[in-house]
């Protein structure tokens, strides 16, 4: 929820009529937004010929937004969000964008009833120990303020914001309280089994239905709300009195919501069974999945895992986008350097490439992005997963299967009889997984894979470590592209950092240089990215290739240094440096660079 801005004392402000009181007049607003200067007088006059044609139950906010009034500023269209920021100055009051993951939507039932919200048009999002901050569309309605104040005991701020999102989150909000005290009578606060909770049980045995209606209700809100929220990974936390739900968005878990532990159980029941896993089972870690849509209509992958904890069992779902998780080069965030490189590499009919980094790095993404690309109808790309991540129509895909002696060296064996040109192997684990591999590389086959390494030349001296011969990686490495995500400038509220210099970006990636436009950004904060200044993600790429030269050094000098340098000799480009180079567009900041890159060697 954004930090409202500061009240203002309307007698304060100069050529402004009297504040009415009552419901607004879209007459009257249109003849402030015209004595303000917001807008001509002859769009005013204009809009009064346009909006007098037609009657509309319309908020006088929507109608006037609707008309596309031309700022005297810019010219450009006075959209909904700059009318009720207008009218909040008007108003003395602060404005303020609502950020549902900032809404306690708990105490927001518990401060008034969902007719009494839509009734005056009004949405607590905020709620202290002396203080309830009110949402109003209407603000100079205020006949219903004493009586709030009289039944919560705390006094009320009133903010504006957009009537679009008081409807809209006053909806949302209720009725998802609302779901969560149905499932409650329906099952009461009974909860499951936890180390320090063993001596309460047997005080009640009524526990969720799983297919309660309620329970359902707020599944159902919480993929919503996660896919709207774009959402990575939702987590279903069980704590010592409470369940807590978390997304992670662009990397950073935000906490949304508490439940009773009740409902919270009910909630992992019931997605256990739409993911078809062992809903009694809840002693070991399961893996499950889902298929469902997100409000656009667009079919989610989400990957389930289930791990038994101190107070409970807590679930993680991933989500598999298909707008996110297929991308072309330039949408992962490939320099033209690199990209070009890529394509070269994964063009070659055989041999192995390797894509690195730590989990959560966006090795999937890419690795997908790629066989997306190259799986045409003249070639055969299957795959072998542990678990399969996302289902992509074009690739046969074969899960692994540990409790049936399935794993990925029995996989890859099963697959080399399939008659493949394209093999991807979800990761190189062992020596078995990794003689496979090799062995298919051998025979003709492209293989990609992944490992667990910081960069791109510590994937040569894993493989080492497992094993391989170094004659053998000769043989079939074609190159290892190591990666890391970093969050992007919102592009909204970034501003040029006057502080930054090009010698303090060099200094970091020393002894590369930061040539060409220098455009270094700051972040700031705005309601699109939530005030956090970062919206989205973007990749970071170092790419080596297997050349005559490198190929010698990991004969004769296999040090990670040598093969550092030699990999740097034919054309790679650290992280760091990369990184740099994205700092230098305005695209990152340092520090984004400097957490997320290990340092330059």
């Amino acid at each position: 929820m954004r930090a409202a801005v500061p009240p203002k004392n309307p007698s304060e402000s100069t050529n402004r009529s009297a504040a009415p009181a009552g419901p607004l007049d879209w007459r009257r607003l249109v003849e402030w937004l015209s004595d303000d200067g917001v807008i001509s007088a002859a769009e005013a006059q204009r809009t009064i010929a346009r909006c007098s044609q037609v009657q509309s139950a319309q908020h006088p906010l929507i109608r006037l937004a609707s008309v596309s009034m031309t700022r005297v500023a810019d010219g450009k269209p006075l959209d909904i969000e700059t009318i009720s920021q207008w009218l909040a100055g008007r108003a003395g009051l602060g404005y303020l964008r609502i950020d549902p993951l900032k809404v306690d939507v708990g105490k927001v039932a518990d401060t008034m009833s969902a007719v009494y919200a839509e009734r005056h048009k009004v949405l607590p999002v905020q709620v202290t120990t002396s203080e309830v901050v009110v949402a109003t569309a209407e603000p100079f309605v205020t006949d219903w303020v004493s009586e709030v104040e009289r039944q919560s005991k705390r006094s009320v701020r009133l903010v504006v914001a957009n009537p679009v999102e008081i409807a809209r989150y006053t909806a949302e909000f209720f009725a998802l309280a609302k779901s969560v005290k149905a499932a409650m009578k329906a099952g009461g606060n009974a909860g499951a089994a936890s180390f320090e909770q063993l001596v309460e049980l047997g005080k009640t045995n009524k526990q969720l239905d799983a297919n309660d209606q309620g329970v359902v209700q707020v599944v159902d809100w919480l993929w919503q709300y996660a896919f709207d929220q774009r959402a990575s990974d939702i987590h279903l936390e069980p704590r010592r009195d409470q369940g807590v739900i978390r997304f992670r968005i662009d990397g950073v878990l935000h906490p949304v919501y508490q439940l009773p532990m009740g409902v919270h159980n009910a909630m992992t029941a019931r997605i256990k069974l739409l993911g078809r896993m062992d809903v009694v089972e809840k002693r070991r870690p399961q893996d499950g999945r889902i298929k469902t849509r997100n409000p656009r209509g667009d079919e989610i992958e989400m990957r389930l895992s289930t791990l038994p904890t101190a107070f409970g069992e807590k679930m993680v779902m991933r989500i598999f986008d298909p707008d996110t998780t297929v991308k072309d080069l330039d949408a992962l965030g490939f320099s033209q350097h690199d990209a070009t490189r890529w394509e070269q590499l994964v063009k070659r009919p055989y041999g192995i490439v390797l894509v690195t980094g730590p989990t959560g790095s966006g090795k999937t993404t890419t690795l997908y992005s790629t066989l997306k690309r190259i799986a045409t109808e003249e070639v055969n790309v299957s795959t072998i997963e542990d678990p399969i991540e996302m289902i992509e129509p074009a690739f046969n895909q074969t899960q692994v299967q540990a409790h049936l002696d399935f794993d990925f060296p029995e996989g890859l064996r099963a697959l080399m009889r399939q008659d493949p040109d394209i093999i991807m192997v979800g990761e190189i684990r062992d020596l078995q997984t990794a003689e496979m591999a090799v062995q298919a590389a051998l025979t003709g086959h492209l293989v990609f894979s992944t490992l667990h390494t910081n960069d791109a030349p510590s994937a040569v001296s894993r493989l080492m470590e497992l094993g391989v011969p170094s004659y053998l990686i000769n043989a079939t490495l074609l190159g290892v592209l190591a990666q890391r995500l970093v969050r992007m400038l919102c592009p909204q509220c970034r501003e040029k950092d006057e502080g930054s210099s090009r010698e303090t970006l060099t200094e970091i990636v020393k002894p590369w240089q930061i040539n060409g436009a220098y455009q270094p950004y700051k972040p700031v904060g705005c309601v699109d990215c939530r005030m956090t200044g970062f919206l989205g993600r973007m990749g970071l790429y170092e790419l080596l290739t297997v050349t005559e030269a490198f190929k010698d050094k990991v004969t004769k000098e296999p040090s990670i240094d040598a093969l550092r340098r030699q990999a740097v000799a034919d054309g790679m480009r650290p992280l760091r440096l990369a990184g740099a180079l994205k700092v230098a567009e305005g695209l990152t900041t340092i520090e984004e660079i400097l957490s997320t890159t290990p340092p330059m060697a």
